[in-house]
Order: C-alpha cells, then sequence, then structure tokens
C-alpha cells in the first residue's frame, strides 16, 4: 500500500510538473512579440551555435522552417502591446504611433513597388538576353535587342528614381503633417490650461473681494451700533 501510495504520488508530482512546464511554454509563447522571432532568425543564420553550424541555405532553410509559424501570433501580440502602450498615455503617444505607422507603410509601399519593377525588368532581361543569343546570328536582331535592353534598364533607372522621390516625399508630407497637429494639439491644450489658470485665479480674486466686502460691511455696521 505504501509503495502503491509513493508510486501515485510520484506520478501526481510529474504529471503537475508537466503542466507548470507546458503553462510555462504557453506563456512565453504568448508573451512573444515579433522583434524577438525577427532577432532569433537572424541569430540563427548569422549566429549558429557549434550544433547548428552549416551551410548558410541550410542555416536559412531551418531557421525558416522553425520560426516561421510563429511570426502571425508574434505580429499579433505585438500589435496589442503597442495598442496598449498607447491607451496609457497620452494623446501625443496616440499621434506618435500614428505617425511612425504611416511612414514605415509608406516606406514599405515603395519598396514594394521598387521590388515589383526590378523583377519585372530582371526578367525581361534574361528573356531579352536568351533571344539574344538565339539570334547572334542577325545582326540587325541582336541590335534590336540590344537597344530594347537598353530602354528596359532606362525604364528600371527612372522608376528607381521615381518610386525613391515620391517615397521620400511622401514621408516628408507625413512628419510635415505630424509635426503640424502635435503643434496645435499642444497650442489648444496650453491655451485651454491658460484658461482654467486664469478662470480659477478670478475665481479666488471674486472669492478675496466678496470676503473682504463681507468684512468691511461688518465693521461698518459693527461701527455704527457702537455709536
Amino acid at each position: 500500500m505504501a509503495a502503491e501510495k509513493s508510486n501515485a504520488n510520484g506520478v501526481y508530482v510529474e504529471e503537475e510538473e508537466e503542466e507548470e512546464e507546458k503553462l510555462k511554454q504557453n506563456k512565453g509563447t504568448v508573451k512573444e512579440t515579433l522583434p524577438e522571432v525577427l532577432n532569433r532568425i537572424a541569430s540563427s543564420i548569422l549566429f549558429p551555435e557549434p550544433a547548428d553550424a552549416g551551410s548558410l541555405l541550410r542555416r536559412i532553410k531551418v531557421s525558416v522552417a522553425d520560426n516561421a509559424p510563429l511570426i502571425p501570433e508574434a505580429s499579433r501580440n505585438s500589435a496589442s502591446n503597442v495598442l496598449l502602450w498607447t491607451r496609457r498615455g497620452s494623446p501625443f503617444r496616440a499621434l506618435l504611433v500614428i505617425s511612425v505607422g504611416t511612414v514605415t507603410f509608406v516606406a514599405l509601399t515603395g519598396l514594394l513597388v521598387f521590388l515589383l519593377f526590378f523583377v519585372a525588368a530582371t526578367i525581361n532581361a534574361i528573356l531579352i538576353s536568351l533571344l539574344m543569343s538565339l539570334a547572334a546570328a542577325g545582326g540587325f536582331l541582336a541590335l534590336f535587342f540590344a537597344f530594347v535592353t537598353a530602354i528596359y534598364i532606362g525604364a528600371l533607372s527612372v522608376a528607381i528614381f521615381a518610386i525613391s522621390v515620391a517615397t521620400f516625399w511622401t514621408i516628408v508630407a507625413v512628419l510635415i503633417i505630424t509635426g503640424w497637429i502635435g503643434f496645435i494639439y499642444t497650442v489648444w491644450l496650453v491655451t485651454r490650461k491658460s484658461f482654467g489658470i486664469a478662470k480659477h485665479s478670478l475665481g479666488v480674486t471674486g472669492s478675496a473681494i466678496s470676503s473682504y466686502t463681507t468684512v468691511l460691511h461688518a465693521r461698518h455696521l459693527r461701527h455704527k451700533d457702537s455709536n
């Protein structure tokens, strides 16, 4: 009986330890944020442990396979943390979050458009090079493809310049608008605070004048009664 009891207690303790470990893992997963996951991916690729050392492609594949499923949950955790941080602060904190988010969105949009242009131009250049190699016997055809390649390179350069300028000035405009909104809100807060102080000062002054008038009136009545 004692052996059975000790065995049962040992099993119970082991089950409790397993449950605690599961709870800790779940808590760690819930608290994991996007910068932590990205830092882990970069660390495992650039600074691998001796046991995980291998080729660069293998490290990238293993790191992405292990950490990519955690990115959606980490993104939601980061968004909830930013939302809680914004709600706990003043409106200036919300303005800062909106401005930084807008600038990041504009920059990522410009980068995405540039990548699309780059991929399209690269594919076209590969196809044109292939056709030029196939038509190397014809001089005019090769010259034509060379001109087309130059046109594509020029179009890619113009697209890069246009996207960079548009992204830069959009970011500048967002920063200027955010600055003006912050300035106007600051002026409004200072004005409201000043009106509150002035109102309080007028109230205190009025109360003092009223008290002084009451005292003078009481003295006048007392002096009149004494006469």
